[in-house]
C-alpha cells in the first residue's frame, strides 16, 4: 500500500513551482523575453570567478578519490575547521569544527535541526510571512507547525501574538532573516527581544526551546547594512546556512548547520546529526563542493544587481499606488495586492504575462511575492506592463 500522507500532498503542490512551470510553457508560446516571470527565487547573477578558480585548482591538483569519494559522516574536517574560523572572524563567535555539520543546503540543515530538537507532537513556531515549504519540513517530522500572524507594518515580529502562542509544547522557533518573502531584515532590537522572551520561557517551562535560524540570504542585505548574526543573541541557536544564494550555487546543494558553541549540547547535536542523516538520506554532501566552498567562504556573487532591481520595482510600485514595505535584503518584494483576493489579483496579472505569487501559502492573504532575481533589462521592460495592468484592471 502506498503512503496516503504523501499521496495527499500531490494535491497541494508548491504554488511557486506551479507558476514557474506555467511561465516556462508560456515562454515557448510567445518567447521568454515576453514573459515577466517573478515566481521562482533562482539566483540570476553568476557565481564569483574565485569559485571557478577554486574548482579548477582542486580538479587539477588534488587526488580524484578525495574529490569524488564519500566524505566522512560528519563532514570533511578541514572544511569544518575553515567554516568555524570564518564565522569566528566575521561574527566574533567561538565555533570549533565540532560545532559544524556540512549538509546539502539549508533545507537539509533544517531537516536535521528539527529532528535533533523536537519530538512528534511538539510545536514549532514560525512567523508569517514564511517560506511555504516550512510546512512539509516540520509536519513530516511529526511535530506541528504553528504560524504567528504577521506584523504587516514592518514585517518584524508580532510579539504580542508570539507571547500568546508560546507554550510548554513549544520545542523550537523557526525564523528566516533576511526574510523570504518580505525581504525584511530582523533588527538587533527584534532579535534581543526574541532572545529575552525565549530565555524567560525556558526557565518557566523547565526545558530548552531552540531557535532554528534559516539563513540562506544572510549576505544579501542592501543600503550598506548587515544582518545581525542571530546566534550572537541566544545560546540555543542552530544556524542553517546555504551557499545557494551567497555564491549563486542553488543546483550544487551545499551548506552547513552550525550549533552555537554556547549551547550546552552543541557538540552532541552535531554528532546526532550524523545519525539523523542515516534515516533521512541527507548524508555525505559532495566532497568536491565542500572543498571548493571552503576556499571562498568570505566571497559572494555581485548583489548590486539585486539592489538595482529592488529600487526600480519599489519606485514603480509605490508610484502606481501599491502598499509595500521596502525590502532591506534578499531578492524578494512583498506588496499588498490591489484587491483583497491576492489569488484573483495574480490570475488577472497572468493575462498581462506578469507571473506573480499570491501569498496565501506564505501566511499573508492579500499580499503577493515578486522574486526580482531576473535580468535588469527585463525588469525595466516589465514596469510599463505593470502600469498598464494596474490602470486597465484597477483604475490606478
Amino acid at each position: 500500500m502506498i503512503v496516503q500522507q504523501y499521496k495527499e500532498m500531490l494535491g497541494a503542490k508548491s504554488v511557486i513551482r506551479t507558476l514557474s512551470e506555467a511561465a516556462a510553457v508560456r515562454a515557448k508560446e510567445i518567447g521568454p523575453e515576453n514573459v515577466f516571470d517573478y515566481s521562482l527565487g533562482n539566483p540570476s547573477v553568476p557565481a564569483p570567478p574565485c569559485l571557478k578558480e577554486a574548482l579548477l585548482s582542486l580538479l587539477e591538483n588534488q587526488d580524484p578519490m578525495s574529490l569524488h569519494g564519500y566524505s566522512p559522516t560528519l563532514g570533511i574536517p578541514s572544511v569544518k575547521e575553515a567554516i568555524a574560523e570564518s564565522l569566528n572572524e566575521r561574527f566574533d563567535m567561538h565555533y570549533g569544527p565540532e560545532h559544524i555539520f556540512p549538509v546539502s543546503a539549508a533545507a537539509a540543515a533544517i531537516a536535521h535541526a528539527l529532528r535533533a530538537v523536537s519530538e512528534p507532537g511538539d510545536e514549532v513556531l514560525t512567523f508569517a510571512p514564511f517560506f511555504p515549504e516550512y510546512h512539509p519540513y516540520v509536519d513530516l517530522t511529526g511535530a506541528v507547525l504553528k504560524v504567528v500572524p504577521a506584523d504587516t507594518a514592518a514585517f518584524q515580529i508580532n510579539f504580542e501574538a508570539f507571547s500568546r502562542m508560546l507554550n510548554e509544547k513549544t520545542a523550537a522557533v523557526l525564523i528566516n532573516t533576511p526574510n523570504n518573502p518580505s525581504g525584511a531584515v530582523y533588527s538587533e532590537e527584534t532579535l534581543t527581544k526574541l532572545a529575552d522572551i525565549l530565555s524567560a520561557r525556558q526557565k518557566e517551562y523547565g526545558h530548552d526551546i531552540f531557535l532554528i535560524s534559516d539563513e540562506p540570504y544572510r549576505e544579501i542585505v542592501f543600503d550598506g547594512k548587515k544582518q545581525p548574526y542571530v546566534s550572537k543573541f541566544y545560546a540555543n541557536t542552530i544556524s542553517c546556512y546555504s551557499f545557494s544564494k551567497s555564491l549563486s550555487l542553488p543546483g550544487e546543494r551545499i551548506g552547513y548547520l552550525a550549533v552555537n558553541p554556547a549551547c550546552p549540547d552543541a557538540a552532541t547535536i552535531v554528532n546526532m546529526c550524523g545519525q539523523i542523516s542515516r534515516g533521512i538520506g541527507h548524508n555525505c554532501p559532495t566532497s568536491l563542493m565542500q572543498l571548493a566552498v571552503a576556499k571562498v567562504l568570505d566571497q559572494t556573487a555581485d548583489f548590486s544587481i539585486y539592489e538595482k532591481n529592488r529600487n526600480l520595482i519599489y519606485d514603480c510600485l509605490t508610484d502606481i499606488g501599491f502598499e509595500v514595505v521596502k525590502p532591506a535584503g534578499t531578492f524578494y518584494i512583498f506588496p499588498k495586492a490591489l484587491e483583497e483576493d491576492a489569488v484573483a489579483f495574480c490570475q488577472k496579472a497572468l493575462a498581462y504575462d506578469l507571473v506573480l505569487v499570491p501569498a496565501d501559502t506564505f501566511g499573508c492573504p492579500g499580499y503577493f511575492r515578486m522574486a526580482y532575481c531576473v535580468a535588469t533589462e527585463k525588469v525595466e521592460r516589465s514596469l510599463p506592463v505593470f502600469r498598464r495592468f494596474a490602470r486597465e484592471v484597477y483604475g490606478k
